[in-house]
């Protein structure tokens, strides 16, 4: 497949990165010849140095010639042009990463999609309904729904109260009660298992099951976790991010906001209807005591700066706070997120390269996730023709030992399979896989 790649940022370079070992021949263009030499230096990719708009630059990448051309520089505006004008040239697919929610509204996607742009991304919405679907449901430090919500994935910790802390899987009652949920991962520290039967749980392992919605609370129950309604809500900081996500959540809870800029204070009062906005020092603890961080039953801390994100979030927690979130711009802080105290560490860059990652995926992919700090992808894919899939149970599929299929979706009906299973036509089948398995699951699901 030829992709070509217009930003090699964070969000060009982890896709780039994404899709080298898929073997696939990238072409990445921008400006700086200094991010150019680094990303080629790291990654076998060509790369381009040109502007994304300029037509010389395009037929200087061979975008004629492209499969997929990912338009996602800082710049909303190149991502358009560049996507539109690689359509025009012969790209096949092209996508583009626009920050503007206006033309993200179903009303006008169609508007914009008539240029020639097949497909949308936006790295703050998807964001903003991450950080909404954790507070929602916030036991769970990852939230991931399939289908439309048809069927759910979700990471929970095990703290020193749980009842399955010491127990061997193969010992604990219920955990056979596949028709409601399936054990998929186990992250413990550094290290991501696929349970076994004499797999032991410990203490802070950070595990995540397979389940329908309706059971999402059997879960909670399943592992001594004792469900928490929110009610208050704290953002730090006043960041784009922020409004998006203040504006998701103040139809449901009392949001309190605290940015340190009076005129930005004023323009997010403009912009949200149900919202307390405090001006005031962020970093000064004393300040957020006083507007009720302790009384707070979750905390967000979505600065532009990393560090001062993840010390609020542990300042929150020792303060009592049940759910902290932290916006990290460095992707490296995603994958600790599990050891040192924060519940969950947003990266809008990761979300929206996993988002667009999908559509380079063999094996007919519908939707791929990845988990913090876990070294393994969650897939969905279609079974579109008969083969040895649909012939005979799972027991008997040979499948890879380093993957799992946690659930399946037959039209309107969700199963959570057991050995006796037997795929289907149509089956969407989601996948819990580590990378070593990935090549044998897209010849299977070819």
């Amino acid at each position: 497949m030829n992709i070509v790649i217009a930003g090699a940022g964070d969000v060009g370079f982890h896709l780039a990165e994404l899709l080298v070992t898929e073997n696939q021949n990238i072409t990445l263009i921008d400006n700086d010849q200094d991010v150019l030499d680094y990303a080629g230096s790291h990654l076998d990719v060509l790369t381009v140095r040109g502007d994304a708009t300029s037509l010389s630059t395009l037929e200087t990448a061979r975008v004629r010639n492209a499969d997929l051309h990912l338009a996602v520089t800082t710049s909303e505006q190149t991502n358009m042009m560049s996507a539109i004008l690689a359509k025009k040239l012969g790209a096949g697919r092209v996508i583009a990463r626009v920050d503007n929610e206006e033309y993200l509204e179903s009303e006008n996607q169609q508007t914009v999609c008539s240029l020639g742009i097949d497909q949308l991304i936006s790295p703050r919405q998807l964001a903003a309904l991450e950080i909404e679907r954790l507070v929602k449901k916030c036991s769970f430090t990852d939230i991931y729904e399939f289908e439309d919500g048809k069927l759910s994935l979700v990471g929970i910790t095990l703290d020193s109260n749980s009842p399955l802390v010491g127990s061997k899987l193969s010992e604990i009652e219920g955990l056979n009660q596949r028709d409601q949920l399936q054990l998929i991962a186990i992250l413990r520290g550094h290290q991501t298992l696929i349970p076994r039967g004499q797999t032991e749980l410990r203490r802070n392992d950070h595990i995540y099951f397979i389940t329908k919605p309706e059971h999402t609370k059997l879960v909670e129950r399943f592992v001594g976790k004792q469900p928490v309604k929110v009610t208050n809500a704290m953002i730090m900081g006043g960041t784009d991010l922020a409004i998006a996500t203040a504006r998701r959540l103040q139809r449901h809870y009392q949001v309190t906001i605290v940015e340190n800029d009076k005129a930005r204070c004023k323009y997010i009062n403009e912009m949200l209807d149900n919202v307390l906005v405090v001006k005031g020092d962020y970093t000064n603890f004393d300040l957020l005591e006083e507007e009720g961080l302790s009384r707070m039953d979750a905390f967000m801390a979505l600065t532009e700066n990393s560090e001062t994100n993840i010390i609020a979030c542990l300042t929150a927690h020792n303060h009592g706070v049940y759910k902290t979130i932290a916006q990290v711009e460095n992707k490296e802080y995603v994958h600790i997120s599990q050891n040192i105290g924060v519940d969950t560490l947003i990266n809008k860059k990761l979300l929206a390269a996993n988002d667009i990652f999908r559509y380079v995926r063999k094996g007919n992919v519908e939707a791929i996730t990845s988990l913090q700090g876990v070294d393994a992808e969650v897939i969905e894919f279609v079974i579109r023709k008969s083969n040895q899939l649909t012939r005979k149970p799972l027991r008997d599929l040979h499948f890879p030992d380093t993957a799992l299929i946690g659930g399946i979706i037959r039209g309107e009906e969700t199963i959570i399979p057991n050995g006796s299973s037997q795929l289907e036509l149509n089956d969407r089948v989601i996948v819990f896989a580590k990378p070593q398995a990935i090549r044998r699951l897209e010849e299977l699901f070819r």
